[in-house]
């Protein structure tokens, strides 16, 4: 019998049932969509098959046979659950729903994520978001149970498809004006090496700071008193007054503007490219995640004020900084 349903007898099946509802070939057939004699064929060879008639036919009726009734019995409710399985499948194909597991590191979370979850979330109300932020990207993103991460191009694998899902992004430098009181902003990255500087490790390596200005380019290596792995953390040590922390402007921008942090060195910062979205090359991309890309390509709708976009990143800067 395992053999036989491997090869896709299904169909009969259900054609089986159409016959014993309606009692009728030729009802049974309008049903399925396929010819009375199709369909009486078909019923011949099920009951060939399965090695048991099914049916009692004349050219003036169709009865169950008790097999057929006992057949009946076991399959009806087997259909059911079948049928509305597949109906549960298309609704969700056709309006999103059920967990989409998203990584991401802390500042793609920040810059992508953040700015778009409630429209999101209500346009989908059907739809868990789990997001998990963490600056080391998954080795196998499907191994590791996502259905997609957010973060660098660099590191998606060579097999997966990638979309920009934010525009390039500034650089921000900055440091709490407490700091300031007791020692001159820097006004070129050179004086870096009189300030004590939130270093951040990333990859294994500490992060080198970069700048650029009139087409020229440095990377320096800064010292201090602290060293994180989390841009989030680096951000909250910079605010806490324990040094210059160097990060993207989405992550540091709720903190200028609520005075906690100021701006230096603007004229030395390079542009940054901002952040992909990555997933496996499947053929059928999961309903979820495809309304997701739609919204982040189609573009942020603007903050109804800068208090309101502050709002959305700042409790994900919360628990980052936790």
């Amino acid at each position: 019998m395992d053999s036989w349903m491997h090869r896709g007898h299904l169909a009969d099946l259900t054609a089986f049932l159409a016959v014993a509802d309606e009692l009728s070939f030729r009802a049974a057939a309008s049903r399925v969509g396929v010819t009375p004699s199709a369909l009486s064929h078909a019923m011949r060879q099920l009951e060939e098959r399965l090695g048991v008639r099914l049916l009692h036919r004349t050219t003036r009726s169709v009865a169950l046979t008790d097999q057929g009734r006992r057949l009946l019995e076991r399959l009806r409710p087997a259909i059911a659950q079948i049928t509305g399985a597949l109906e549960d499948l298309d609704q969700e194909r056709r309006q999103p729903s059920g967990r989409l597991r998203i990584h991401a590191s802390a500042g793609a979370a920040a810059a992508a994520i953040a700015p778009v979850w409630d429209r999101f979330l209500a346009t989908y109300p059907d739809v868990h978001l789990e997001l998990l932020v963490d600056d080391d990207a998954p080795a196998d993103i499907v191994a590791e149970g996502f259905d997609a991460a957010i973060g660098i191009r660099e590191r998606a694998a060579m097999d997966m498809i990638t979309v920009r899902v934010t525009g390039p992004m500034k650089v921000a430098v900055i440091g709490a004006p407490a700091y300031f009181a007791r020692r001159p902003a820097p006004r070129t990255p050179d004086d870096l090496a009189h300030h004590n500087c939130i270093q951040y490790r990333w990859g294994g390596a500490v992060f080198v700071w970069s700048f650029q200005r009139n087409g020229q380019s440095r990377r320096i290596s800064v010292r201090g008193p602290i060293t994180v792995n989390s841009p989030g953390l680096a951000v909250r040590a910079a605010v806490d007054g324990l040094g210059i922390a160097y990060t993207i402007q989405p992550l540091a921008e709720p903190f200028i503007r609520s005075g906690q942090l100021v701006r230096v060195l603007e004229d030395w910062l390079p542009p940054y490219e901002g952040y992909y979205l990555y997933y496996p090359g499947h053929r059928q991309v999961p309903t979820a995640l495809r309304a997701l890309i739609d919204m982040l390509c189609a573009g942020r709708d603007p903050p109804k004020s800068n208090k309101s976009k502050s709002k959305m990143i700042e409790p994900l800067l919360a628990e980052m900084t936790k």
